[in-house]
Order: structure tokens, then C-alpha cells, then sequence
């Protein structure tokens, strides 16, 4: 029976981590993964997930997250890391799910003149349909609704804070382009696209009219906006994050010219534009090295802190509040690996994810005890239904089965919701 048990488990959660099925979460354990099937107002025929965790405050923020083409709501939400994030830090995340196709897969709509119109319809309407149907069924806080997403999604958020800004307080855009980059559906795909052929190249002004022209009128305070974009990526160019600074630094009225530039972590390079009280209103990360695969690990926690969502429901682990055991068994091409976490802290962990580096070489075949996503380089390991508490000085022990060209060493960096751990 337990042989039969672990088996299932097994299954269970490697046709999460391949994003076949939505990971289900029995109400006796913590918040689930759910679709609506009725929500407002759907031109773009869109569907929609909301992941509401289970402590969060009487008004919560909301988060749209969004996925890049050909993925899914749930994919995105096995995929990163904003909802272990919404456990921490008490906010409600949208996944929606676009079905509009223009030759790349089920995209994010962009590129269509309903689309470039506040209130014109197409997936923007569908989106905003989302958001008020959360804001009605969990009395979530109107003042702090939030956007992000990547490839597609990324390019949907900057879509988002163009044509809705009194909807929104901030986005965080990953791998996108410019809002108004695409002429039309058959601009949309890179490979024949004017806007992703690697030549787009308008001036600040004319980006901030597009942005201008979107919602005529409007004089209120426009949402702040995070960029993010790998300087390897060459399905969607690296130059289009110019692009995209120059569009909202023109917006807000501020200079080229960043207030200030630092390097958070290892090629993390980063660009900030303030304004004349201080308040950074535009900040741009380009990751060296990284190509069309953001966000990964602790770029999330970044977005969530750009929005000023940090504060805790639950206390998150601090740095070496995590401890990490490997028990790794390897043979001529394959290996498998069993990880203990422990939580070292004084308080209970309600919601995790563990974010470690494969080794060169090394992929993820199968899993046991958490989903895995991407299954090679940098890993995030996301509990299921049954294991997402780890109380103070507990531990849960998860695993995996992988192959290997040779280089059979442990991961490394374990991170635990963006906790640097001690490895034993």
C-alpha cells in the first residue's frame, strides 16, 4: 500500500511539473488553484484561475499574473514563483489564460485595433472583467491591483498599464516590448514581426504618445513599472528594453539618464529613474547572460517588493533560516536525490518553494513530494497539497529522479522563498 501510495504521489506531481494537469489542494491543507468559469465580461474568450491563499488581510491586493505563449493560468502558477509569494505576503493572484492565436500559439492579444482601445474589447476587457469579479467575490483592495507576466505576458502588461492606469498601481513587464509595438496579427510573430525583428527603434516621444493616446485625457498618477529583459535573448531582442525605458521615462516627464545604477545580485544590472521627489517611477533589470527564460529564481520577490506587497502575513524565513540535507544516489547516466528541508526559523513556513541550480548536464525525469519547473539549470521546487506547512524546526523531504552527461555533483544555492539556506 505505501509502495502504491508513493507511486501515485510520484505521478501525480511529475504531471504537474509538466503542466498536463492543475495541481489540486484539499481544503484541510491550504489554498488551491481554482477556476471560474463566469466572470464578467469575456471578448477575448479568455479563462481565468485565481489562487486566493488562505491568511491575507480584510482588503487584499490583487496580482495578475501572466503566462507567455502557448502556455496556461495554471502552467504560470506551477511555473513561478508569486504563489508561494501570495502565502507570505497575503495577496490574491489571477491567472488568466489566453486562447487568441496569431500564428505563435495561444498568445496574449496585443497586436488587434480592439485591443489598443480602453474598453475596445478583445482580452484587455476580459482581463479587467477578471480583476472585478475578485475585487466583488474578496472585497479585494481597488487600490492595489498589480501586473506582470512574461514573453507574452510580459507584453500584456505593459498593454495593461497603458490603456487601464487608474486600474493599476505598477506592473512588472518580463521579456515584452513597448505597448502599441505591433502593427497587427501578422506583425505579431517573431520571426516575420517589425516590432521582435531586432530594427524597432522610435523615438521616447513617439512611445509616450502611444501610451498618451490610449486612454485620451487622462491626468491621474500613472502605475510604476519594472522591466526586466536577458541580454542573450533573441526571440523577443534585448533592445527592446531601450525601447520600453524610453517609452514610460517619457511618460512620467523624466530624463534618459538613470538616477541611479547598481547590481543587486550577480548579473543582475540594474537602471533606476526617479523623480524630483525621489520615488523611483521606472526601474530596468537586464540580466546578463540570461536568454528568453525570466523570470527565474528570486526575480519574483524583487517584482512583489518593487509593488510594495512585503508585508508579511506569514514572517518569511530570513537568511540561514533554512537548512538543506542532499542524499544523492548516482549511477553510469542517471542519478537520484532526495533533499531534506528544515526550517531552523521560529516561525512556520505556510506555502514554499525551493529554488536550487542543477548542475550542467543534469535534467529531471520524474519527482516526488513537490513539482519541479523548468527540469534543468535553475530549478524551482514548489510543495504540493499535503507538505506545504513546515513548522518551526521541521522539515519535509522532497526528490527526484534525473539523467546526467556525466556530471553527477549535487545542485546548488538552495534558496527557500528567497532565503538563502545552509547546506549540511
Amino acid at each position: 500500500m505505501k509502495l502504491r501510495r508513493k507511486l501515485l504521489l510520484t505521478l501525480a506531481a511529475s504531471l504537474v511539473a509538466a503542466g498536463l494537469v492543475a495541481p489540486t489542494v484539499g481544503p484541510a491543507y491550504a489554498a488551491s488553484l481554482t477556476e471560474v468559469t463566469s466572470f464578467g465580461d469575456n471578448p477575448g474568450r479568455m479563462r481565468m484561475h485565481v489562487y486566493v491563499p488562505d491568511n491575507r488581510p480584510a482588503r487584499p491586493a490583487v496580482v495578475v499574473a501572466m503566462h507567455g505563449c502557448g502556455g496556461s493560468g495554471p502552467g504560470f502558477y506551477s511555473g513561478s514563483e508569486f504563489a508561494s509569494l501570495a502565502d507570505r505576503y497575503g495577496y490574491i493572484v489571477i491567472y488568466p489564460s489566453a486562447t487568441q492565436q496569431a500564428g505563435f500559439g495561444n498568445c496574449f492579444d496585443t497586436w488587434s485595433d480592439a485591443a489598443k482601445r480602453r474598453g475596445g474589447g478583445s482580452d484587455p476587457v476580459s482581463i479587467i472583467s477578471m480583476i472585478r469579479y475578485v475585487q466583488q467575490q474578496y472585497a479585494a483592495d481597488g487600490d492595489r491591483v498589480y501586473a506582470t507576466g512574461s514573453s507574452s505576458g510580459g507584453m500584456m502588461t505593459n498593454h495593461m498599464l497603458a490603456l487601464y492606469p487608474d486600474v493599476f498601481k505598477a506592473g512588472a513587464a518580463f521579456m515584452g516590448v513597448p505597448f502599441n509595438c505591433f502593427a497587427n496579427a501578422a506583425d505579431y510573430p517573431p520571426g516575420s514581426s517589425q516590432c521582435t525583428g531586432g530594427n524597432m527603434n522610435r523615438t521616447p516621444q513617439q512611445w509616450g504618445d502611444a501610451v498618451r493616446q490610449a486612454y485620451p485625457g487622462y491626468s491621474g498618477p500613472r502605475p510604476r513599472v519594472q522591466l526586466w529583459h536577458g541580454t542573450n535573448d533573441t526571440l523577443v531582442p534585448y533592445s527592446l528594453l531601450q525601447e520600453a525605458i524610453e517609452q514610460w521615462t517619457n511618460v512620467f516627464g523624466l530624463s534618459q539618464t538613470p538616477t541611479s545604477t547598481d547590481t543587486p545580485q550577480a548579473n543582475w544590472n540594474r537602471r533606476r529613474y526617479a523623480d524630483s521627489s525621489g520615488t523611483v517611477q521606472v526601474e530596468a533589470y537586464s540580466i546578463q547572460g540570461a536568454g528568453h527564460s525570466l523570470p527565474s529564481g528570486g526575480m519574483a520577490a524583487s517584482a512583489i517588493t518593487f509593488f510594495g506587497l512585503t508585508n508579511p502575513t506569514t514572517p518569511p524565513p530570513t537568511s540561514g533560516a533554512c537548512r538543506v540535507a542532499v542524499d544523492l544516489n548516482a549511477w553510469n547516466t542517471g542519478l537520484t536525490e532526495n533533499i531534506t528541508i528544515t526550517n531552523t526559523g521560529t516561525s512556520a513556513v505556510n506555502g514554499w518553494s525551493l529554488v536550487f541550480t542543477l548542475p550542467g548536464g543534469q535534467t529531471i525525469t520524474s519527482g516526488w513530494n513537490a513539482t519541479y519547473s523548468p527540469n534543468s539549470g535553475q530549478v524551482t521546487a514548489r510543495n504540493v497539497a499535503y507538505n506545504g506547512g513546515i513548522p518551526a524546526n521541521g522539515s519535509v523531504t522532497i526528490g527526484f529522479q534525473a539523467t546526467h552527461t556525466g556530471n553527477n555533483a549535487r545542485p546548488s544555492s538552495f534558496t527557500l522563498n528567497g532565503a538563502s539556506c545552509t547546506v549540511a
